[in-house]
Order: C-alpha cells, then structure tokens, then sequence
C-alpha cells in the first residue's frame, strides 16, 4: 500500500543513511521500524490484558505440577 507520511528532515535523512548502511530500501526499513514498533505496543497489550485477568483469577498451580517442577529441577544450582 502507498501512503504519504511527514517526516522530521532530520529523522528522514538519518533514516536514509541507515537504509543504505544496511543496503535496503527506505521502504523496507520503514517496514521493518514500524512492525517493531506495533510488536512491542501489542505486546505490552497483552501484558496488560494478562494483568487484567489475573486481578480476578487465581494464578496458583496445582500441588502435583509445582511438586513435578521441582523435582525437574534436581539437583541444579540456582
């Protein structure tokens, strides 16, 4: 999709130096900034989400599976 954007003159041409550096287009690494970006911003929505349910739900594991994870653990030095 195309799509016009305003970019800081500074920003823009220290984006155009870094593009050439990593020998991709302008483009691509718009791409690639931005999907990074939304990654990290979904990301904290989950944890935020998570929070969420964990204010009304138990978070507490079974007797067995805490009693499984320590004795998968063994003899390990913490």
């Amino acid at each position: 999709m195309k799509t016009d954007i305003s970019i800081p003159n500074p920003i823009f041409e220290s984006a155009t130096k870094l593009a050439q550096k990593l020998d991709m287009s302008l483009s691509e690494l718009y791409t690639v900034a931005l999907t990074a970006y939304v990654a990290t911003y979904e990301s904290d929505n989950i944890t935020a989400q998570l929070n969420e349910v964990y204010e009304i739900e138990e978070s507490v594991l079974e007797p067995d599976i805490v009693a499984l994870q320590v004795a998968s653990i063994g003899n390990e030095s913490w």
